[in-house]
């Protein structure tokens, strides 16, 4: 079987779905029978080519990007008119039986074009920020994006989500839908469990991109509370982003900068490492699908502290795992954080139970999810040769 696969990111380009893509390409790497072939940006303005493994490729189209952890409007329609003229050539020289759209926008409308010019059957499995209503950053472009996503959508064999929240917000959009759960995995040997600590100030780690969604500022805002309480905090933040500049003024002016460090990029290859030497997990966002992050530091044993959105009901037990709060409740988040402060047993349980918890979602379970899939609608389309 022949997959073609569209992600304007992959690492180190982008964040967590490009980090999802790679880990399932790494796995399908080693199926028989099973040859790829991955679309997505180049770092520089020149085209690349890289050979991943045996029978996957990887072919990059130049789009002059800005900033490795973001791509703007103009780097995203480059992204999507090369990938178009790229992805017609290569169907043309391969035949692929089907196309995996890594989001609606940009690689989803390629997929619809090689569809409508080529007859190539696709899957596109959203985002999150590709869902309308999703990110309020894109607030004013989701009523122009909306009728394009929802011909995305409707015009693929299959649409993909992580968790149930993402699946309510795809259906509140476009009823017509069917969507499909695929869950986020982890690989829990890669990360040996954190040694909490007894005692001394409550090491906080948080792993995202510094934009206004993913809620720092909320964290930040914690920290003076706790301070004013006399708790003993330190944030870590690792990730870069559009709201760096204002995140660092907001602890200057909130008076706790000495308490709030800017780790910026960190490699994948390093970054088991932060997760080791932290006390807490807190991801304050607006909205998540299933965050990655979350799952690598349950599975590096930190107890979690996560607003209610997204996946945070298949990823949190309540009290066991994590603990939860509501978007923007900077007291509920700072009484959390107080909590586990004080009580170093029970952040000690609640890892232990969290990194037990982590594994139940695998890397090799959602690998073995998309086979069925990428099976199901392959024989579908032996039967229909017709709609190839």
């Amino acid at each position: 079987m022949r997959i073609l696969m569209l992600n304007n990111e992959f690492p180190p380009l982008g964040g967590g779905t490009g980090t999802v893509n790679r880990a399932l390409l790494q796995r399908f790497a080693l199926v028989d029978g099973l040859e790829i072939d991955l679309v997505t940006s180049a770092l520089g303005r020149r085209a690349e080519h890289e050979q991943f493994a045996e029978r996957v490729r990887i072919f990059k189209v130049p789009v002059n990007n800005r900033n490795i952890h973001h791509s703007s409007n103009r780097e995203l329609a480059t992204y999507a008119a090369r990938a178009t003229a790229l992805g017609l050539r290569l169907q043309r020289e391969r035949r692929y039986d089907l196309c995996l759209a890594w989001s609606a926008v940009p690689a989803g409308a390629v997929a619809l074009a090689l569809r409508q010019l080529g007859g190539l059957p696709y899957i596109v499995r959203v985002c999150g920020p590709d869902i309308p209503g999703f990110e309020r950053r894109y607030g004013a472009l989701y009523p122009l994006l909306t009728p394009l996503i929802r011909w995305v959508w409707r015009g693929a064999a299959a649409v993909v989500a992580k968790c149930a929240g993402e699946a309510d917000m795809i259906r509140a959009v476009d009823p017509r839908v069917d969507v499909t759960l695929v869950a986020n995995g982890v690989d829990l040997g890669a990360f040996r469990p954190a040694e909490i600590a007894r005692g001394g100030p409550l090491r906080v780690l948080c792993v995202a991109r510094l934009i206004e969604r993913k809620g720092q500022h909320h964290l930040i805002e914690a920290v003076r509370l706790l301070a004013d309480a006399g708790v003993e905090v330190i944030v870590e933040l690792v990730g870069t982003g559009d709201a760096e500049a204002d995140l660092r003024a907001l602890a200057a002016e909130r008076g706790v900068a000495e308490r709030v460090r800017f780790a910026g990029y960190v490699p994948r290859e390093e970054i088991a490492e932060r997760y080791a030497a932290a006390d807490v997990f807190v991801l304050p966002s607006y909205n998540e699908g299933m965050s990655v992050a979350t799952l690598e530091a349950m599975a590096a044993g930190l107890p979690v502290v996560v607003t209610r959105t997204g996946g945070a009901a298949e990823l949190v037990a309540e009290g066991e795992t994590g603990l939860t709060f509501d978007w923007a409740d900077v007291a509920a988040l700072g009484g959390h954080l107080r909590r586990l402060a004080e009580d170093r047993e029970l952040a000690q349980r609640m890892g232990a139970a969290g990194r037990r918890r982590a594994g139940r979602f695998s890397w090799d379970a959602a690998a073995a999810r998309y086979l069925e899939l990428f099976e199901q609608l392959y024989v579908r389309n032996l039967r229909l040769p017709a709609a190839r």
